[in-house]
C-alpha cells in the first residue's frame, strides 16, 4: 500500500507560521499541500468573550459582557438594575472569590502596583473603570472601552471579578484617605466573576 505525505508550502518572502507537518491521510490524494504564509494570517484578529453575571444580597441584578478583539481594547457594555439613582463606581477586583460574597473579592486589580485614578489616567489600577450612571428608575444601561482588562495574557481579567459599588469613585482625586486606594466608592452591592463566553 502506497503511503501519502502532508506538506507545508510557503511563500518564499513570507516566513510560514506553522511548522507542524499533518499526520498521513491514506484518503487523501498523494500530494495534498497545505498553503500557508505570514501574510493570510496577519490580519486574522482573534475574538474573546466573556460574561459576569451579578449577585447581590441587596436586591441589584446585572449582566456584563466583555468584547476583546485582537490585541485592541476591550468593550464592557452591561445593565444593572436595583441601584439608587446617581453615579455608582464601577470596578474589576482582584479576585474571583465570592464565598464571602463581594467583601472576598479583593482590592482592585492592580497588576502594576499603581494608585486609584481615572480610565483616562496614566497612574491607575487596571481594573478602574470609573463610574456608571443610573437614572430615576435604578438601571444603568453602559458602554466602556478600556485597553488595560484583556481577556488573555498575563493580565487577564478572566477569572476576577466585576464590582458596582454603593456610591460615586472620586477618582482617586476626592482627598479622602481612601481616594487613592478605592476612590472612597462605598460598599460593595453587587459582584460577579468574569468567564469566557462561547
Amino acid at each position: 500500500m502506497s503511503t501519502s505525505r502532508a506538506y507545508i508550502q510557503v511563500h518564499k518572502d513570507k516566513p510560514a507560521t506553522t511548522k507542524q507537518l499533518l499526520p498521513p491521510d491514506y484518503s487523501l490524494p498523494r500530494h495534498f499541500i497545505l498553503f500557508t504564509s505570514k501574510g493570510i494570517t496577519k490580519d486574522h484578529k482573534t475574538m474573546a468573550k466573556g460574561v459576569a453575571v451579578l449577585n447581590s444580597s441587596e436586591g441589584v441584578k446585572g449582566t456584563i459582557f466583555f468584547t476583546h478583539e485582537g490585541n485592541g481594547a476591550t468593550t464592557v457594555t452591561g445593565t444593572v438594575s436595583g441601584l439608587k439613582p446617581g453615579l455608582h463606581g464601577f470596578h474589576v477586583h482582584a479576585l474571583g472569590d465570592t464565598t464571602n460574597g463581594c467583601m472576598s473579592t479583593g482590592p482592585h486589580f492592580n497588576p502594576d502596583g499603581k494608585t486609584h485614578g481615572a480610565p483616562e489616567d496614566a497612574n491607575r489600577h487596571a481594573g478602574d473603570l470609573g463610574n456608571i450612571i443610573v437614572g430615576d428608575d435604578g438601571t444603568a444601561t453602559f458602554t466602556i472601552t478600556d485597553s488595560q482588562i484583556p481577556l488573555s495574557g498575563p493580565n487577564s481579567i478572566v477569572g476576577r471579578a466585576v464590582v458596582v459599588h454603593a456610591d460615586p469613585d472620586d477618582l482617586g482625586k476626592g482627598g479622602h484617605e481612601l481616594s487613592l486606594s478605592t476612590g472612597n466608592a462605598g460598599g460593595r452591592v453587587a459582584c460577579g466573576i468574569i468567564g469566557l463566553q462561547g
